[in-house]
């Protein structure tokens, strides 16, 4: 992995066709939220599998908490369609099979020349693709669990959630007067904010 991809530093905005065949950058998809994001070797591997059918198991609580996937592979565009589904999978899949982010992040799978593959990883990412946690999945108790995605994105949360703690000093105040900017998702709604 390149040695400036590290917690604290900012992930590259890879834009890459999703499962749709429509450009998809990496920012468009985590918007305002924490992310998951698996740079998986492809549909052939089973560890692959098991990883997203754990997370598609693991998605209602992924999807309820404000919090998005997705999933970049070096597989081409029909064939990470048949991963996705295979898997049960509701988030993006993005197919890179140029391996431009394999080649960018320097993590050719060297020891798989057959598929040539990216070293798998799975990295959470703080708003503003931030990255918090990165875990090297080639051996694949290498790969989080969803407890440890769990840990893993409340930390992540509760550093980015200014309105974590509803007893901090000021929050209520701030919410009586229509200030709403530290309240996730109603500083977008109709409530109007003051300056």
């Amino acid at each position: 992995m390149r040695p400036d991809i590290l917690p604290g530093a900012t992930f590259p905005d890879y834009e890459l066709p999703d499962h749709e065949s429509t450009p998809r950058r990496l920012s468009e998809i985590q918007g305002d939220d924490p992310m998951i994001l698996t740079l998986a070797r492809g549909h052939y591997c089973p560890k692959e599998h098991q990883q997203h059918l754990d997370l598609a198991a693991f998605f209602p609580h992924i999807n309820v908490a404000y919090t998005r996937v997705a999933t970049i592979s070096t597989d081409p565009h029909h064939t990470s369609q048949e991963f996705r589904a295979s898997v049960g999978a509701q988030w993006p899949f993005l197919s890179d099979p140029e391996r431009v982010v394999q080649k960018d992040l320097d993590i050719q799978e060297y020891t798989d020349p057959d598929n040539d593959p990216m070293i798998p990883h799975t990295i959470v990412l703080k708003p503003g693709l931030i990255i918090h946690t990165i875990y090297n999945g080639y051996w694949f108790w290498g790969r989080p669990s969803t407890a440890d995605l769990w840990r893993d994105l409340r930390d992540a949360s509760a550093e980015a959630r200014p309105d974590w703690d509803l007893a901090t000093p000021g929050l209520r105040e701030a919410w009586e007067s229509g200030d709403l900017r530290s309240f996730h998702g109603w500083d977008k709604r109709g409530r109007s904010t003051s300056s």
